[in-house]
């Protein structure tokens, strides 16, 4: 009854205050979001078809697209291997040091990526703790493929984690109490019972862990040195621009644009798969309450 009154009170309130709140909404998602959005494709069309893809010709393009790729494609499984033990360990047991390490999930959302960079210079430099040892056995973190992955994987690690614990909790262990009784092993019920109750959460965490990984800059910038073979594309647009190459510049935006827009879709796409489940799963219970 309470929220029927409710809503009948939001419905009702004067027309100019209706419109007021979805101008202000509509104004606000044109100026931050569309407006910058349509500024990036108009200037990477502005030169001609053309140009646009004669940007996309070069080697360095393509190395920067296909480093963005790889970063994402190591970071991204990993976070999820991650993601799926520290969500099943924090919702199943209990165990000391479990509010800790929900506190350090949470850490790279505090602390910026720039200082997640210099951390790993000052590890992995070659002036850092371990720089001279690993330089003594030819091996390269910073300034180097794996400085990147793992700038990637500080900044991203929490988003498939984050998407599970909540959801693991709610769905309590009933459902996996009643396999094992009836036979099944561990790996079988994580397979048949916990990993589909879970699928579309999952999938959620993973869609944004991958957007997010695809987008850094700050961390990634910083062990990466802007050196030509270590450009992903946030960074190969810095040079670009900075390089007075606009065209270019905004032609490898369109394609960091494209990519998180696709994401979007995903993103969209999982939100109304996940809404549908919850609505068949509760449509028969409301039926059953109502006879």
């Amino acid at each position: 009854m309470a929220t029927d009154t409710k809503s009948r009170r939001a419905t009702n309130d004067p027309l100019w205050l209706r419109i007021l709140l979805i101008g202000l909404s509509i104004g606000f998602v044109s100026v931050l979001l569309v407006l910058p959005l349509v500024v990036v494709f108009a200037e990477a069309f502005r030169a001609g078809v053309g140009t646009y893809f004669a940007s996309l010709n070069n080697p360095a393009a393509w190395r920067a697209i296909h480093l963005t790729l790889l970063a994402a494609g190591i970071s991204v499984p990993l976070n999820l291997v991650f993601g799926v033990a520290a969500s099943w360990a924090i919702a199943k047991f209990n165990f000391p040091g479990k509010s800790f390490l929900i506190t350090l999930i949470d850490l790279p959302f505090a602390v910026s990526p720039v200082i997640s960079g210099l951390i790993y210079m000052l590890l992995f430099g070659l002036q850092g703790y371990f720089g001279k040892t690993l330089a003594a056995y030819n091996i390269e973190i910073i300034f180097a493929v794996p400085g990147i992955v793992l700038a990637t994987l500080f900044v991203t690690f929490p988003f498939v984690a984050r998407e599970l614990i909540p959801l693991v909790q709610e769905q309590g262990d009933e459902e996996e109490q009643a396999a094992l009784s009836l036979g099944a092993s561990g790996l079988a019920t994580f397979w048949r019972v916990t990993l589909p109750n879970i699928k579309w959460g999952l999938l959620y965490g993973v869609i944004l862990c991958n957007a997010r990984a695809m987008g850094e800059f700050g961390a990634v910038s910083v062990v990466a040195g802007h050196r030509g073979s270590t450009n992903t594309i946030p960074l190969y647009v810095e040079v670009l621009y900075n390089g007075w190459n606009a065209p270019a510049a905004f032609t490898m935006a369109s394609i960091l644009a494209l990519l998180g827009l696709v994401t979007l879709a995903a993103k969209t796409y999982l939100e109304w798969k996940v809404n549908q489940q919850l609505h068949d799963t509760l449509e028969p219970i409301a039926a059953e309450a109502i006879v």
